[in-house]
């Protein structure tokens, strides 16, 4: 079985992050890209899948610029097998990564997709759902334990009044949560070895997909700066600016 995991290239979650003069988006200019992090989590699983010896292959998938292979071949330094990067310069909203990454899964033998449950920049937390859709595959959401079986498998999820278990036939498609593993660091001799594993790279057009999205960014704004806190002189002032200033009483 070949397990396919989608990776995200993202702004670095450290990194001080600057919003365009017209208010269309952030500024990418010498920001620093990496791999999403619950995507790392899901190509921890997929490794540990394969090393119990249920899977033969895992294969990485990214859509974006010609250097967004940067984070695949991070995919690869942890131990996957290949990669697959779908060229597109574009916008991309979580329907178009969807609809290209169920072009991938349906040019290649895969028996399932594990991917991150939602990128850290949008946050929309809808891709694994709409690729189960586009390809008419059960779903196993926000999973925090996974266990094969013959023809199924097991989730463990959690949910407000404690745990979830549910079962779905394979293929399918399973996203990660953060409790699911701790995904390996990438070792030295994993990132010289990533640099000889094979990627493909496919334009977009050549599977056939229009690069239409149906989400648009309409103005972005940094949020207002703090306010300087004050000293008080005693409870009660406390308790009258909680009340009348900040609302919170």
């Amino acid at each position: 079985m070949k397990i396919l995991v989608p990776v995200k290239r993202v702004p670095d979650y450290e990194a001080k992050i600057k919003i365009n003069s017209d208010g269309s988006g952030i500024v990418t200019d010498g920001i620093k890209w990496i791999a999403n992090p619950f995507d790392e989590i899901a190509v921890e699983e997929a490794l540990k899948i394969r090393e119990k010896g249920d899977a033969s292959e895992v294969v990485v998938v990214g859509i974006g610029p010609a250097d967004a292979a940067t984070q695949l071949r991070y995919g690869m330094a942890m131990g996957a097998d290949s990669g697959v990067l779908v060229t597109y310069d574009g916008e991309v909203d979580s329907d178009l990564a969807a609809r290209a990454i169920a072009a991938v899964y349906e040019k290649g033998e895969y028996g399932m997709i594990i991917m991150g449950k939602q990128s850290i920049d949008s946050d929309a937390n809808q891709t694994g759902q709409l690729v189960a859709e586009h390809l008419g595959l059960p779903q196993a959401c926000f999973a925090s334990k996974v266990e094969l079986g013959e023809g199924s498998v097991k989730v463990t999820r959690e949910v407000d009044g404690g745990l979830e278990t549910v079962e779905v036939s394979t293929p399918c498609v399973i996203t990660t949560d953060l409790r699911l593993n701790e995904p390996r660091y990438a070792s030295l001799p994993g990132i010289m070895k990533a640099k000889k594993k094979p990627m493909d790279e496919i334009p977009l057009g050549d599977l056939g997909i229009e690069p239409n999205v149906r989400i648009s960014i309409r103005k972005m704004s940094p949020p207002p700066e703090r306010a300087a806190g004050r000293k008080v002189a005693d409870v009660a002032e406390l308790v009258s600016a909680l009340q009348n200033e900040a609302k919170v009483l």
